[in-house]
């Protein structure tokens, strides 16, 4: 089977560094859904605007390459318990498939285009399929969650100086302190001198991380 994109998704993300490690585990971040050429039909949005929530079905553009194993280190463990590959959400699959659950925001069936809220998608990355979200047959408040039932993200408390905040509006730096709060960084380092660089709409933020705090130390 050939599968090509229907669209290209536009994301405040130009890496893999930073982004949200699950949809909308980070609520107000925003994208856009930018149709191909050949799907640009504002008729098969018709009916879109009566519904909340859409699936992503994407691809991960940037682990095409990448070697892939049956067991893989989810981050909510620590980076070092292993877990079948089919037991988690890991971005190294065979066929390098993603399924994201975001929130509409605005469809604009004129572009056409369709702004979500909630994305864990990187800038640029291809969309191979869009289907409405139906809570009576997709939501199962009652099921079991696996690992991610007994495990929580730790939070840090994120530290940005006052002569920085310039660099993003209120509504980037909620988005932003979101972020980084639920700690973007490989969960394998623990080095309170390294320095880590997150870009961000067309920023890079660097931070440094030390006990359970989080500090923004440069914007440029």
């Amino acid at each position: 089977m050939n599968i090509e994109p229907i669209a290209h998704f536009q994301s405040p993300f130009t890496s893999k560094f930073g982004i949200p490690r699950q949809s909308g585990i980070v609520k107000e971040v925003t994208g856009t859904v930018i149709f191909t050429k050949a799907y640009a039909q504002s008729e098969a949005l018709k009916g879109l605007e009566d519904y909340d929530y859409l699936w992503l079905i994407w691809g991960f553009s940037e682990n095409v390459e990448a070697e892939k194993h049956a067991t893989v280190r989810p981050p909510l463990l620590g980076g070092n318990e292993r877990m079948g590959v089919w037991a988690t959400r890991s971005p190294f699959r065979p066929n390098n498939l993603g399924l994201s659950s975001v929130r509409i925001l605005a469809v604009h069936p004129e572009i056409p285009s369709i702004e979500v809220l909630g994305a864990d998608l990187m800038d640029g990355t291809p969309i191979y399929d869009i289907k409405p979200y139906l809570p009576y047959v997709d939501s199962h408040p009652e099921a079991r969650g696996g690992f991610t039932d007994s495990h929580q993200w730790q939070r840090l408390q994120v530290m940005i100086p006052e002569n920085l905040r310039p660099c993003y509006d209120e509504e980037q730096w909620q988005v932003i302190e979101e972020i980084l709060s639920l700690d973007p960084r490989p969960h394998y380092h623990a080095d309170a001198q390294r320095e880590y660089g997150m870009p961000f709409a067309g920023k890079e933020i660097h931070f440094k991380v030390d006990d359970g705090h989080l500090t923004v130390v440069k914007i440029f």
